[in-house]
């Protein structure tokens, strides 16, 4: 009786190990996704910024264009 009880011990200890290994394999998988995820998020942040950036830079750009226009057909509108 007791040598059962050993044996199924035993099982139960190998079932949680094998269980343990398992689960330590699934997190380092989402570890690893995670990581891939945090760099996607870092290079999507930095584009972003970038075309923040030109947008700001063409809205200028508009913006002088637009004034110098108007400037333009208001000179030609007093003369």
């Amino acid at each position: 009786m007791l040598r059962e009880r050993n044996e199924e011990l035993e099982r139960e200890l190998r079932n949680s190990k094998e269980r343990e290994e398992q689960m330590k394999t699934e997190l380092s998988k989402a570890w690893e996704r995670l990581r891939v995820a945090e760099e996607a998020e870092e290079r999507l942040c930095n584009m972003l910024a970038e075309l923040e950036a030109e947008s700001l830079h063409q809205a200028r750009d508009y913006h002088a264009r637009i004034i110098s226009l108007m400037d333009r057909l208001s000179q030609l509108s007093s003369s």
